[in-house]
């Protein structure tokens, strides 16, 4: 692997891919299955793909762990649907229910939903709780990530 590739967990069947470093991931897709690997919409993922992803995945990412019961975390949910979209070149955005993945809070200690994890070349680079909305977790993600505003 050369130095400038990441290292992409697939959402669908888990296989790690490389994608040079710089290279938007709207394009590529998985060398197993042919599922795309960026997420314009928020990808559901589970417990038991997560290690796979923590323990591989180099890229950007943002896990949203959140409760359907949680009230801020469906007030929070159209807002991360729209930073997916428009992130989707250069961060991922998975969704993580902690009532069907009790343990998740505990890997994060976490002590409330929702609370937004980032990752980024191997470890975990930012914790936010709370709901983040409109343009309050556009400008997270983009200091989180390092990543500068677009121009439309």
């Amino acid at each position: 692997m050369a130095s400038s590739d990441k290292i992409i967990v697939c959402l669908s069947c888990g296989a790690a891919n490389r994608v040079p470093e710089g290279k938007s991931l709207a394009p590529a897709k998985c060398g197993r299955c042919a599922q795309g690997l960026a997420t314009p919409d928020p990808v559901d993922i589970s417990e038991s793909l997560l290690p796979e992803i923590l323990a591989k995945d180099t890229g950007a990412f943002v896990i949203d762990i959140w409760a359907p019961w949680c009230g801020p975390c469906r007030m929070m949910a159209p807002h991360y649907q729209s930073a997916a979209a428009r992130f989707s070149d250069d961060v991922r955005f998975l969704k993580l229910n902690s009532d069907d993945n009790p343990s998740a809070g505990a890997r994060f200690h976490i002590r409330g939903v929702p609370t937004l994890v980032a990752w980024q070349n191997g470890r975990q680079v930012a914790q936010q709780p709370g709901a983040q909305t409109g343009p309050a977790l556009e400008i997270w993600i983009r200091d989180v990530f390092k990543l500068t505003p677009s121009l439309h």
